[in-house]
């Protein structure tokens, strides 16, 4: 018997039968300089597919998860359409920012890890226990976040016991950290974070929380180059999702295209976006 055979965390399985397919793990070290490319390791790390701004924000009895479909390779757009939010399970999702082929790779993987409990265990993980989990497969990512492999994840979910959407970010190290209302990761989350402040409501609605994270992704991407902002010629839209009591929930492509043609279409006549809304006392 392998040892973590019947372990109820798929990652340690993987772990004890074959180490070299965990995201970021490599067969052997890498080489002074690979074969074939100009430049070192560190060149050729900095030139792969970088995905950037993720944003998420609280909603009455849910939360909301959206991101932008802009890939960089140092100052070239390497990929247009890339999706970077992904369900985990019934009731959790994350999206991500860092190197493209391994922030995908996290996501299936983090999907199987709570599938594989769930079978092993009969039950589902707590939403703390999920992001928990995800700290511990981050954390494992740290020595090829420390060679420019870096993926940084942005977990949200509904928790049954509280009947509220809760936010999780991390660090290369791991974390994780609970945000409260709403918050940005990648390039673009400044910008992203400074519009949910004069547009975030407590209590809003998941179709207004939707807007104002796809407004958010807008104003990321006027400020910050590798953010892309709604490609009314090619139909390429921000990816959003809704996690409640329901589920998750991908927005279809057409109403995705329909929240983002109406904030576009409100930039023509105020492009700094809306204003917040002042209130007395």
């Amino acid at each position: 018997m392998r040892p973590n055979e019947h372990s109820s965390s798929f990652t340690e399985v993987l772990a004890a039968y074959s180490p070299g397919l965990l995201p970021g793990r490599a067969p052997g070290p890498l080489p002074d300089v690979i074969p074939g490319a100009p430049g070192t390791p560190g060149q050729a790390i900095r030139d792969l597919p970088h995905g950037t701004t993720i944003v998420a924000a609280t909603c009455d009895h849910g939360v909301v998860l959206a991101g932008d479909r802009r890939a960089t390779a140092g100052n070239l757009i390497a990929k247009r359409d890339l999706e970077k939010v992904f369900r985990s399970d019934e009731f959790s999702a994350l999206g991500y920012a860092g190197t493209g082929s391994v922030g995908i790779e996290f996501a299936r993987l983090f999907a199987v890890e709570l599938e594989h409990y769930e079978k092993m265990e009969g039950r589902s993980l707590s939403l703390e226990g999920k992001a928990n989990r995800l700290a511990f497969m981050v954390r494992g990512n740290l020595p090829a976040a420390m060679q420019g492999l870096i993926v940084v994840p942005l977990f949200v979910g509904y928790d049954e016991d509280t009947s509220q959407g809760r936010i999780f970010s991390y660090d290369v190290a791991g974390g994780p950290y609970e945000e409260q209302r709403f918050y940005s990761i990648g390039s673009g989350s400044l910008f992203a974070r400074g519009a949910l402040k004069k547009l975030y409501v407590d209590g809003m609605s998941p179709a207004d929380a939707a807007l104002a994270c796809v407004q958010a992704l807008y104003d990321a991407a006027d400020d910050d180059s590798a953010t892309g902002g709604p490609d009314l010629p090619r139909r390429i839209f921000p990816v959003v999702a809704t996690i409640t009591a329901d589920g998750f929930r991908k927005l279809p492509e057409a109403e995705a295209a329909q929240i983002a043609e109406q904030v576009v279409q409100e930039r023509l006549a105020r492009p700094d976006g809306p204003p917040a809304a002042l209130r007395n006392g």
